[in-house]
């Protein structure tokens, strides 16, 4: 297996995740709970839906708001982070609701966006 940042992940809302198992995705969300071991926690995406993001290692920081999340989803539909980004948001905020509304799009029309569905055809 390479490199997860060198392989297409699709960007995608909890309601992909079982279409994506063992492959790498893009996950947008806000941050719902943190796991007390700090080695999972909860996102929301812009319909409200939770997905479980699952660590290797625990947590370093305090994480909060809208995350980006790579990784791999797993055979539980979780998503095995590889790496994270916290968006900041405190000059304007991320609006997930209209996020949503462009992973429908690019879902809608894989033919205009290959590389955001996974599908290069």
């Amino acid at each position: 297996m390479g490199d997860l940042h060198e392989e297409p992940r699709p960007r995608i809302a909890t309601g992909h995740l079982a279409q994506h198992i063992g492959r790498p995705v893009c996950f947008v969300g806000r941050v719902e709970k943190v796991h007390p071991t700090g080695k999972l926690f909860v996102l929301s995406d812009g319909e409200g839906k939770h997905a479980t993001v699952e660590l290797s290692e625990p947590l370093e920081e305090e994480i909060s708001g809208v995350v980006e999340v790579v990784g791999r989803v797993t055979n539980q539909a979780t998503i095995m982070c590889v790496s994270y980004v916290q968006f900041r948001e405190d000059k304007s905020p991320f609006d997930l609701e209209i996020y949503n509304e462009a992973l429908k799009i690019i879902h809608e029309f894989p033919e205009y966006f290959p590389f955001g569905t996974g599908r290069n055809n």
